[in-house]
């Protein structure tokens, strides 16, 4: 990693605590960076493109520490639902101090300018999970699956930004159901694919249709 990157990740991770105040902001950025040693100066180095550079780079500081804080758990011994559950929870676990920050920045998504860090940084997200998980899919599947813990992960991340149960306890219940939804949909899959499998070959019939008049 090469410094500008590594103050990158010290002044973004320092700003957390001054979003919940100032928002997704130059302010907090500066103050951020003052907590660092660093000055406005730096910031403008650093963000060029202000809060939106500091959001985009946070979202990625994120997929790559939950990478880290599993890279000595033994995943190929887990199940794959229970792989992604680990991956979800690991993934939001770290930021309970800073759910008001995640807020914010969910936020501003939805601005903008923003709408199309905030798809491509999901991507990226789920995209870095399933990886993690061991999927190797190259074909339809691929997309599939994305999409799918996309859906799970984002409806999660909505329940845990308001969860004041012990332990967000109740966001991993949430979490429990909607995998195990969502890991019936490929068995279903199959299951169609089978019974369409055993259907006669409707050019086969009507081939067999014309032969007969």
């Amino acid at each position: 990693m090469s410094s500008k990157d590594s103050n990158r990740d010290a002044v973004v991770l320092a700003t957390l605590i001054h979003v919940p105040f100032d928002g997704w902001t130059v302010e907090a950025l500066q103050r951020g960076a003052a907590d660092e040693g660093m000055t406005p100066a730096d910031v403008d180095v650093l963000f060029p493109d202000g809060p939106r550079g500091a959001v985009r780079h946070w979202l990625k500081v994120a997929d790559r520490q939950m990478l880290e804080d599993l890279a000595a758990v033994d995943l190929e011994s887990l199940r794959i639902r229970d792989r992604i559950t680990l991956l979800v929870r690991t993934r939001l676990e770290r930021w309970t101090p800073h759910r008001e920050a995640v807020r914010r920045a969910l936020a501003l998504s939805v601005l903008p300018g923003y709408a199309e860090d905030g798809v491509r940084s999901g991507y990226a997200t789920v995209d870095a999970m399933w990886r993690a998980a061991g999927d190797r899919s190259t074909d339809f599947n691929f997309y599939t699956k994305r999409g799918l813990l996309a859906a799970v992960y984002s409806s999660t991340l909505l329940v845990w930004l308001d969860d004041r149960s012990e332990g967000c306890a109740d966001t991993w219940a949430f979490l429990d159901r909607r995998i195990a939804t969502v890991m019936k949909v490929p068995k279903a899959q199959s299951q169609v694919k089978e019974a369409l499998s055993r259907l006669p070959n409707p050019l086969s019939l009507l081939s067999s249709s014309r032969r007969t008049a």
